[in-house]
């Protein structure tokens, strides 16, 4: 399936976004890649795609987590 093989080309590839420009554009596709792959599911039910959602979705979040940045102390 050619879905599933561009989300496991996703995760395998460097996970190095130097530029916030880069880290916005790779979320917003983990975030693409999600929401096609919940299509899949849903008429499926495989847990294999499952998988791989949940493991895009960390993916996506240490991203997210990165854009927000460190809160500050008082």
């Amino acid at each position: 399936m050619k879905l599933i093989d561009k989300a496991l080309e996703f995760e395998t590839r460097k996970k190095r976004f130097p530029t916030t420009s880069d880290r916005i554009m790779a979320a917003r596709e983990a975030k693409d890649l999600i929401l096609s792959l919940n299509e899949v599911y849903k008429e499926n039910k495989d847990a294999k795609i499952m998988d791989i959602m949940k493991r895009l979705t960390v993916i996506k979040q240490r991203i997210e987590r990165r854009l927000k940045g460190k809160p500050l102390t008082s």
